[in-house]
């Protein structure tokens, strides 16, 4: 069985990052998400909101290895960084005061991964 690559260009520098900062800063959750991000998309997580409300702390930094969708309220300030997300759930985690980047941005800001969790 022949095995598929990765065709987008900035997803193979994302998880190549990724890589590099978890051997660079011997942080285990970057690996983690680079593993999950080479997984075929069909097989990605995708978190609601709603459910980033339930489980996250107010001012914590959540990752999601996939979409972030706008499937209910979100009511605390959460930092996410997702490899991508709709509309409706970036203007919700904006107007609850938090902040959506891209998963590089919030690696290469907390290179040691602390306080950093995965959702998904």
């Amino acid at each position: 069985m022949k095995r598929s690559r990765k065709t987008n260009p900035n997803l193979e520098m994302l998880i190549a990052e990724l890589k590099k900062l978890s051997r660079d800063n011997e942080a285990a959750i970057w690996r983690d998400v680079a593993k999950r991000l080479e997984k075929p998309s069909r097989v990605w997580a995708e978190v609601n909101v709603s459910a980033i409300e339930r489980h996250a702390n107010a001012k914590e930094n959540i990752v999601v290895a996939g979409k972030l969708l706008g499937f209910g309220n979100l009511t605390k300030p959460v930092n996410i960084a997702a490899f991508s997300a709709s509309a409706s759930a970036r203007t919700k985690v904006e107007k609850s005061g938090g902040k959506f980047m891209d998963i590089l941005e919030l690696a290469e800001a907390n290179p040691k991964g602390s306080g950093v969790r995965i959702m998904g």
